[in-house]
């Protein structure tokens, strides 16, 4: 569906993107993750043509976008940060401008407006001039226009920025919903944000993708558990050290008196379940008493922190 494929972007002696290639396919909710500065806006205007790339190519569909970029561009609906907004124009008056230029057939304008401003949330405000909406308001007529046509790609470039909390969250529910029949890119530096929308993420830094994986499938060949083992911390980690020579345990800080609490890593062999049946099982065999189990999983912000440069 979109690829990029060892794509550069120099603007004079800065480079933006050096050397990036990945493919998003169709249907997946995509998260360009990474710090200010990084290159996710860059990526994203090569992706819908804003600009074209020093070296490297992009492909939406099945053609560049160099070679046919009008072909491309019917295909992305686009939201960049600052949301392309005329003032005086109202919320109708402006969609319609844009399904102009999308060239949508005149005839099926209104219907499709009216489907647009009923997805968006817009009814209330359809008549109002957008110069005097709100901050949430202003960002579902952005979204709205990037709509426009039909469009089977949507692309996000912080979406959320500068909205109360229960405008994000109603913004949040807004991308969730497109996301069932749309492909959708945004770029973000808020990692709960990508936590909760996004089941592939993508991290950029300093114009270099460090990572790309699906949140879904395991990120390790090795698997944590916390552990509540009834007993005196010593006793319990010494045993806990000679169970296995492929288990490795740590002691924590304990929350209650006669209970030790350890991390205890071992290869995953599996899924879950089944790495703590079989830890459960070992734990019970050299009579250790537990108390309470538990996985812990590695979380965006540790992937994020491990894969960006000090």
């Amino acid at each position: 569906m979109i690829e990029l494929d060892h794509v550069t972007k120099r603007y004079g002696a800065v480079q933006a993107l050096r050397d990036v290639s990945f493919r998003i396919e169709k249907g997946e909710t995509v998260g360009l993750l990474g710090r200010n500065g990084a290159g996710k806006t860059t990526a994203l205007n090569l992706i819908t043509g804003y600009f074209p790339p020093t070296e490297g190519t992009v492909t939406i569909g099945d053609r560049s976008i160099l070679a046919d970029p009008r072909h491309c561009r019917r295909m992305i609906g686009y939201l960049p940060e600052r949301p392309p907004l005329y003032d005086e124009m109202t919320v109708e008056s402006y969609l319609r401008f844009v399904c102009e230029l999308r060239e949508v057939e005149k005839k099926e304008i209104p219907a499709h407006i009216s489907e647009i401003i009923s997805l968006c949330g817009l009814e209330e405000v359809r008549r109002r001039v957008l110069g005097h909406l709100s901050k949430g308001f202003r960002q579902r007529a952005g979204i709205a226009q990037a709509l426009c046509g039909s469009t089977e790609i949507l692309i996000l470039d912080e979406p959320t920025v500068g909205l109360d909390p229960r405008q994000t969250v109603e913004i949040r529910d807004l991308i969730r919903a497109l996301s069932a029949d749309r492909t959708v890119i945004f770029s973000s530096h808020i990692l709960s944000e990508v936590q909760q929308l996004c089941s592939r993420v993508i991290i950029l830094d300093e114009g270099r993708m460090v990572r790309d994986f699906d949140r879904n499938e395991p990120e390790s060949a090795e698997i944590r558990f916390r552990l509540k083992i009834a007993g005196d911390g010593e006793s319990v980690m010494k045993r806990l050290q000679h169970l296995d020579p492929e288990i490795h345990a740590e002691k924590l800080p304990a929350e209650e008196d006669g209970v030790t609490e350890a991390r205890v890593v071992l290869p995953r062999g599996g899924d879950g379940g089944a790495a703590a049946d079989r830890l459960f099982r070992t734990l019970a065999a050299a009579g250790l008493a537990v108390r309470g189990m538990r996985e812990e999983k590695e979380t965006l912000e540790e992937i994020f922190i491990s894969s960006v440069r000090k």
